[in-house]
């Protein structure tokens, strides 16, 4: 019913308040406020799709060593079955010298704490998953786990005790002899994360099931596993055997997350939907991976799929603001309530609303303490 002036007027005002600058605002302005805050607490997002999923993991595997635990064993207890301790671990030493195992280190150290002389080694071979074998002083020794040592005949019955006692302690076994039998056996801790129990309650606490993969004996990892408290632990796992668990519970229709700092880990770190590496780890662990945690806090990891969390919420908010901006503010510029000015106004705040909606997420922090 009105003339030229009042629809030309009332159509400037359509077009005024239905521009889009509040929904296109709503998206990026939360991903970036909400990277940022993660990035300052620790939590390094590397692009936007690991963001999106990480807002969907509902399970976490976490590799035991380095993460979980410090990632520095060291032998706390040792027995020779033929010969004394310090030849023992001579031989031991000598062809964990050509190897850049964990385990491998803290042999060595422990020889070098002795002043322990090592010999040079030859036709040194590694087994994964399974040990060493390397040639010293014309004697074949064979350095790994009780299954490497029955795959070889040689019978482990005489120590077998003692090796479960230590087990039952969480401390891995690593067994040593020759061509003649056992040498002797020794026990090697790596102590847990003090962070680790508050790592898995927070992940608990918002949903989230935990299962944590050892190398070590299926005894050790339950026991481990067991302190920490994780839903599941299963030990004896080989490197391409965390790839296979994190494909399984992606079969059964999880979300999974990876957790992990090692060569070993990258295959599962590639093959999870959100691959998280600890910060002190591997160069391919980290470049694998789509989030990196700068400080070696499994706390984090609840970090960072909170702050996916978190950041979601605020895209969903801010989507439903500039919606219900253009809803009520369309009608009301169609039948002439509103003027280009007034139009104008209420889209220039609708966008204000947003951008500020999402620099509440600047003072997002990580929950440091599970209930």
């Amino acid at each position: 019913g009105g003339g030229f002036e009042a629809a030309f007027v009332a159509a400037v005002s359509v077009l005024v308040i239905a521009c889009p600058c509040a929904l296109g605002l709503a998206t990026p302005t939360a991903i970036m406020t909400g990277t940022g805050a993660a990035a300052r607490s620790g939590i390094l997002i590397k692009d936007v799709e690991s963001l999106e999923r990480a807002h969907r993991v509902d399970a976490v595997i976490f590799d035991k060593t380095g993460t979980l635990t410090e990632g520095k064993p060291s032998v706390v207890a040792l027995h020779a079955l033929r010969g004394d301790e310090a030849g023992l671990l001579r031989l031991a030493g000598s062809v964990q010298q050509a190897s850049e195992h964990p385990l491998a280190r803290a042999i060595l150290d422990r020889a070098q704490e002795r002043g322990i002389g090592l010999a040079e080694v030859t036709e040194f071979r590694s087994i994964t998953g399974r040990g060493v074998v390397g040639t010293v002083d014309g004697r074949q020794v064979v350095i790994g786990s009780e299954k490497l040592l029955e795959e070889r005949g040689l019978d482990t019955s005489a120590e077998m005790q003692r090796a479960q006692a230590w087990q039952g302690e969480g401390r891995t076994v690593v067994w040593v002899a020759d061509q003649d039998g056992i040498l002797g056996v020794m026990a090697i801790a790596d102590r847990l994360r003090p962070e680790a129990l508050d790592a898995v309650r927070l992940l608990r606490d918002i949903g989230v099931r935990t299962l944590m993969l050892s190398g070590d004996a299926p005894l050790v990892a339950e026991v481990i596993g067991r302190e920490v408290g994780v839903d599941e632990s299963r030990g004896g796992v080989k490197p391409d055997g965390k790839a296979a668990a994190v494909e399984e519970l992606a079969d059964s229709g999880r979300v999974v997350g990876m957790v992990g700092d090692g060569i070993n880990d990258a295959p599962a770190l590639a093959a999870a939907d959100v691959g998280i590496a600890m910060g002190t780890g591997t160069d391919i662990a980290m470049e694998t991976a789509g989030i990196t945690l700068m400080r070696p806090d499994p706390r984090l990891v609840a970090g960072a799929i909170a702050a996916s969390r978190a950041t979601f919420r605020k895209i969903e908010q801010n989507l439903v603001w500039a919606f219900i901006y253009n809803v009520i503010g369309i009608p009301l510029a169609a039948l002439g309530y509103l003027s280009p000015a007034l139009a104008g106004a209420a889209m220039a705040m609708s966008s204000v609303s947003v951008v500020s909606n999402s620099l509440l997420l600047r003072r997002w922090r990580p929950k440091l303490h599970g209930k």
